[in-house]
């Protein structure tokens, strides 16, 4: 370790770019460890039109490599490495990466959250081109035509509820008999006309054109008749949930028992004095570039103004 940082930042989604955005206009001069995938999730979601201050439909891989641009030309120092070890212990904020050992004042940690996917032949290679994660963020390219939706609790349902009012018919897949979602959403789902359920099922195989790019069809296995079945959609949105890049921060700070790291109240503040989360690594509601950048500007903001009160600035 050659020097003392002032901000580390863990993490180079919305969240991780902003608050280095932040920082570094605050003449922090902060380190941003980029991980081994840069830019997040928006790096599998081609277009985007629901980030402010864009008139047309941007790709999310562009757009990532703006805020990266942005964070760089004031001042934020930006390497592609890997965390494997974190120590918070005595306001000793020490990381670890694949190649060097860190020190700083202050740690944002903005790893972001991976959708659960159904591992299933076919879905990687419709990823972004008919199967999806986020209907908040693709539901609209499917408007008039027919979507699948894969789960059975609340993301599921709130999934299945959104695409129901842009898409021609929604086909709710579960692979149990009934649903897990609460009692309010489920009301909603049933009142629905354009929503059919398929119970005791899961899919099997995405099917589309490959050169097309279009999602033609999936196989689903019913596991009370044992019977395969096709059917026709254009567009699947698996549901089944997210989980936060936290397994590294596991018993360095408290979080709930899916790994959500735990904020104070209107605040990034973590149980370790001096680190801060933002982003998905925290909220397991909204899940939007918008709101995990807006965190990671309040983390930045908490950064400087812990800074300062110790006097380190």
């Amino acid at each position: 370790m050659s020097r003392k940082e002032k901000v580390l930042i863990i993490g180079s989604g919305p969240a991780g770019y902003t608050a280095a955005i932040y920082a570094a206009r605050a003449g922090l001069s902060p380190l941003l460890i980029s991980g081994l995938e840069p830019g997040g999730q928006l790096t599998i979601t081609t277009e985007v039109e629901n980030f402010p201050g864009f008139e047309n439909p941007i790709q999310g891989p562009w757009l990532m490599e703006q805020m990266k641009k942005q964070a760089e030309a004031y001042g934020t120092r930006i390497i592609i490495d890997y965390v494997k070890k974190v120590d918070f212990i005595n306001s000793n904020h020490r990381v670890w990466t694949e190649k060097t050992e860190f020190e700083s004042h202050t740690v944002i940690i903005a790893t972001g959250a991976k959708a659960k996917w159904l591992n299933v032949e076919g879905e990687d290679k419709f990823k972004g081109i008919g199967v999806s994660a986020c209907a908040t963020c693709d539901g609209f390219f499917f408007k008039d035509k027919v979507v699948a939706v894969v789960g059975g609790g609340n993301t599921a349902a709130e999934e299945s509820l959104f695409l129901s009012n842009l898409c021609r018919k929604v086909i709710l897949i579960h692979r149990r008999d009934k649903l897990r979602a609460e009692t309010i959403l489920q009301k909603r789902l049933f009142e629905k006309k354009n929503i059919e359920f398929l119970w005791n099922s899961t899919v099997e195989k995405v099917i589309g054109n490959s050169e097309e790019k279009v999602l033609g069809s999936l196989l689903v296995l019913n596991h009370e008749n044992k019977k395969e079945m096709k059917i026709e959609v254009e567009g699947l949105f698996v549901a089944i949930g997210h989980s936060p890049s936290t397994s590294i921060f596991k018993r360095k700070l408290k979080m709930d028992e899916e790994g959500y790291i735990f904020t104070e109240a209107d605040s990034t503040k973590t149980s370790i004095e001096g680190v801060f989360a933002a982003g998905d690594v925290t909220d397991r509601i909204f899940r939007q570039a918008v709101t995990a950048a807006g965190m990671g500007c309040m983390s930045a903001l908490e950064a400087e103004s812990f800074l300062t009160l110790k006097k380190i600035i």
